[in-house]
């Protein structure tokens, strides 16, 4: 059986790492037009809306932390056996003890309804990521690679497996949920350019195949999939607990834990299993809500704090809030008129009037417990805790460094970076990710800003500060 599996494993690599590829190839873009079939629901808002909260179920934060890592909200995955054949046993960043030691820490082994022990994916594959070389739990993901279409690649996998084991077998049985979910959504997740996450058109794309009274799995479309992949940057989760919506767009409403377990979507088998990841998430809710920012590691000019404060608080704590021992955060959605940055995200996903919906007469909307979507034309300002850290900047993920978000005549067309996470990487001066000016897209590695949905337009706020002043600033947000 080794042997065997070792001729195969190359067939393995893409569904390992089908959520945590970091492919350098360069390649030519989807240029597919925007073909929206289901205008969004977005009605208009004034300027500033504020979100009212809603109320949250306590957890127990340790028992969060549990869960995320070794719990079994995916349940179906590739054979222990043949993963550990594969990767090989790696280093244990999350301390973690038994089978688990050997994985990496975005994947998860679990056992599968039928008692095959599998490894799968967790939620670290999008809420984690490198920076000056640790791991920060709760960073969103900028360095993930969505840029190829993986259906092929499942297909062999399929294959391999069935060789290996058998197409009636239990490793077969174990691995097919997650086939079925990957192939079901792997023509419509493909993004342009490396570094942003399709995650919203996953989501949309999932429910498409599932019953929504019942969440068991209907072997088809039933909903209309529009074409376009619109880019979403990934929140850091530490920020969650001073909102009172989810999501860059606010759409997320009503109870968090429960609009977070629609990941089981990719290996859901129906509302029972969801039932039994809803009672967990309210752990997995509290955990995140323990989470703190990182703090900058590196050295701040002490003189430039004050008066970047003071200019903070007079042009940016209307929306962004205050910091510090008396700290606010005022909860608003800033329209699209008023902040002008690109519009598709919150025109798309989460707002299609098929999947509002959906969503809002599906089971994830009945009980004590419920979620809802409520889509309007805008993005929520965000807190600014550790911003720092969580370049590039803008809902899409369009802009490279703080200096160019304040000076919108700045901010590169096209640019590409090193997708590194190591300090060599960071570029301490105009806070963010090091990058290169290009003059020519078509490849994977160049954000291309001219592409729909990918658009750095917008949020000219700091452009009438001067050169010194930008710097205070920066030094002052540096310290949040």
């Amino acid at each position: 059986m080794t042997q065997r599996i070792s001729k195969t494993a190359i067939f393995l690599l893409a569904f390992l790492v089908y959520f945590s590829s970091c492919k350098k190839d360069e390649i030519a873009p989807n240029t597919n037009p925007i073909t929206t079939v289901d205008p969004p629901v977005n009605p208009p808002v004034e300027p500033l809306k504020f979100i009212p909260p809603s109320t949250q179920r306590d957890g127990d934060p340790i028992a969060g932390f549990d869960y995320l890592v070794y719990g079994d909200y995916l349940d179906s995955g590739a054979p222990y056996d043949l993963y550990l054949n594969f990767a090989g046993a790696g280093s244990n960043k999350l301390n973690r003890t038994g089978d688990n030691a050997a994985i990496k820490y975005t994947h998860t082994a679990v056992t599968a309804p039928n008692g095959v022990r599998v490894v799968t994916s967790n939620c670290l594959v999008c809420h984690s990521q490198k920076i000056n070389g640790n791991v920060v739990i709760g960073l969103g993901n900028a360095v993930e690679d969505y840029t190829q279409n993986q259906a092929g690649t499942v297909t062999l996998v399929d294959q391999t497996i069935q060789a290996l084991y058998g197409p009636n077998s239990p490793e077969w049985d174990a691995y097919e949920p997650y086939s079925r979910g990957l192939k079901a959504v792997a023509d419509h997740v493909v993004t342009d350019v490396k570094g942003v996450s399709p995650a919203d058109k996953l989501a949309v794309t999932l429910s498409s195949y599932i019953n929504k009274h019942d969440l068991t799995w209907l072997g088809q479309s039933q909903l209309p999939i529009p074409k376009e992949v619109i880019p979403a940057d990934v929140p850091a989760w530490w920020l969650l607990k001073k909102k009172n919506a989810m999501f860059s767009t606010g759409v997320g409403r009503g109870d968090f834990a429960r609009v977070m377990i629609a990941s089981n979507g990719l290996t859901v088998s129906d509302s029972t299993k969801a039932r039994e990841i809803d009672n967990n998430f309210d752990d997995v809710l509290a955990y995140i809500y323990s989470l703190e920012a990182p703090k900058y590691p590196n050295e701040i000019e002490e003189s430039r704090i004050a008066p970047g404060q003071e200019l903070f608080n007079s042009k940016c704590a209307t929306c962004h809030g205050t910091y510090g021992q008396d700290e606010s955060y005022p909860n608003l959605l800033v329209s699209l008129d008023e902040v002008g940055t690109d519009p598709l995200l919150t025109r798309s996903n989460f707002s299609y009037s098929f999947f509002v919906d959906w969503y809002n007469s599906s089971w994830f909307s009945k009980g004590k417990n419920a979620a809802y979507l409520k889509a309007e034309s805008g993005y929520m300002a965000p807190p600014l805790d550790g911003i720092w850290a969580t370049a590039p900047y803008f809902h899409n993920g369009s802009v490279p460094t703080l200096d160019d978000v304040l000076n919108s005549t700045s901010r590169p067309e096209k640019w590409k970076r090193s997708y590194g996470t190591a300090a060599s990487d960071y570029d301490n001066e105009k806070v963010g990710w090091k990058y290169t000016v290009e003059t020519v897209s078509g490849s994977n590695i160049v954000y291309d800003s001219t592409l729909p949905g990918y658009g750095n337009q917008g949020h000219t706020y700091g452009d009438d500060l001067t050169v010194e002043e930008r710097k205070d600033l920066i030094e002052y947000l540096k310290t949040l």
